[in-house]
């Protein structure tokens, strides 16, 4: 394609449905190019893309992208400006021209990429968080699109962002929603015009002495989450992995009308794993929270037997479903202890489905509350492939299961267990027989 010329504006409106309403020439030839016909959405993706996120930001979004076109790729400035039930976009560039990259990398991390890209608009709102980075860095990335740059970092006094010259240049900030260090680096984007349109950047994850990650490795003892990133992380996964639960959900069962079969599965599978993931988003929030120096429970007195039904009881849907019996303490049995009540139930809960877990088809679930002395003592036994000696104290440490390769679990429950009945003034152990199944034993005082 011949090059419209880089002072060349070309323009075109788009109706809600991304559909042309009209086109200049050079950008109906691309839709054209691009696989398009006079009743189809736009065509060219990267303009599309624009055009969808202005709509949704009800703001003015200006972008350089790239497009492929014939043997060659050709380098645009797109602005998508929303107006009532439209869109108005305006083209121009038109040139070949490489890929951006930062224009300055930190002196510590120059033989490495920037840890995530970003974009803004002309009043600094974000319009680009590189996919996949608010996961990693314990943020809600679309959730940020249309907000202040200072939403994301946060500054030390200094200069304005949009000095002339290289704005942000191995400036160090904070990603606010973790507190970790940053350094950035930033270039000026201009429009057709010349007026500034906005910027783009790059961020640069940095470690600050005595806290960095080798640290945390070098000193196992040391908890490696803070309040502040177990918080954001929270607050950046739980909804997006609800809402995905929850589709699947949907999907798997046709609520929307008959799917084949095969895709209710792996509707099935994708709600499976995102519930996985919820529960490793709690786990690491509670681990925040027990790892604490001042961690405490409520000491009263409680019945261990009827929270051990209880706890029978909450998961007799999952035993049925596994064919599995659950034998739990009768309904006249009690036994005085002094603990939490919640917690209790909790560290139960957790025992009692990984028994059912590993427990086979027709096999049997058995709890038992028992005194042993000054202890209350409630036992769970599986009849599963058992546990070996070595892997019995393993099993308790952080992220350590018997058999890694299995479906379910993360490695973090016993471990959060056995922290919750310590903190309780009690503790929990395993006696288990390689083949011949294993037992877990809680004990509190007696209250």
């Amino acid at each position: 394609m011949d090059s419209p010329g880089e002072s060349m504006v070309a323009r075109a409106i788009l109706d809600a449905g991304d559909h042309i309403l009209s086109a200049d020439p050079p950008i109906e030839l691309l839709h054209m190019r691009a696989g398009g016909s006079a009743s189809d959405c736009l065509a060219v993706a990267p303009i599309a893309r624009i055009a969808r996120l202005a709509r949704r930001l009800g703001i003015t979004v200006s972008r350089q992208v790239m497009v492929a076109d014939d043997e060659g790729d050709l380098d645009l400035w797109v602005q998508a400006r929303p107006e009532t039930g439209q869109i108005r976009l305006s083209v121009s560039g038109w040139r070949d021209r490489d890929a951006w990259k930062p224009t300055a990398t930190p002196p510590d991390h120059a033989a490495m990429g920037a840890d995530f890209r970003w974009e803004t608009d002309a009043a600094l709102r974000l319009t680009f968080v590189s996919p996949g980075a608010g996961m990693r860095y314990g943020f809600d990335a679309q959730a940020m699109l249309g907000r202040p740059l200072a939403a994301l970092f946060a500054f030390d006094s200094g200069t304005a962002l949009l000095d002339e010259g290289a704005p942000l240049d191995g400036r160090g900030a904070r990603l606010r929603p973790t507190d970790a260090p940053v350094r950035l680096s930033a270039a000026i984007r201009h429009d057709a015009t010349g007026g500034i349109a906005g910027l783009i950047g790059a961020t640069y994850l940095i470690d600050e002495p005595g806290e960095g990650a080798d640290d945390d490795l070098l000193h196992p003892g040391a908890s490696p989450l803070t309040e502040t990133f177990t918080a954001g992380l929270d607050r950046a996964l739980r909804t997006p992995l609800a809402r995905i639960v929850a589709n699947a959900d949907s999907i798997a069962a046709r609520s929307d009308g008959p799917i084949a079969a095969e895709y209710a599965e792996y509707a099935n599978d994708i709600a499976h794993a995102g519930r996985h993931l919820i529960g490793l988003v709690d786990n690491l929030v509670e681990l925040q929270a027990i790892e604490q120096p001042d961690f405490r429970l409520a000491a009263m007195p409680i019945d261990l037997a009827d929270v051990a039904r209880r706890a029978s009881g909450l998961l007799g849907v999952r035993a049925d479903a596994a064919s599995v019996t659950i034998r739990r303490p009768g309904a006249g049995e009690a036994m005085p202890a002094i603990g939490d009540f919640g917690r209790c139930l909790q560290i139960l809960i957790n025992l009692i489905g990984n028994a059912i877990r590993y427990t086979p088809g027709g096999g049997e679930v058995v709890v038992t509350a028992e005194r042993d002395g000054e202890w209350a003592v409630v036992s769970v036994t599986d009849h599963g492939k058992g546990i070996a000696p070595e892997d019995q104290t393993r099993i308790f440490e952080k992220f350590e299961r018997v058999d890694p390769s299995e479906p379910g679990g993360n490695g973090l429950g016993l471990y959060i267990a056995r922290r919750l009945a310590r903190a309780m003034g009690g503790d929990l152990w395993v006696e288990s027989v390689p083949g011949e199944g294993a037992t877990f034993h809680l004990r509190l005082r007696v209250g």
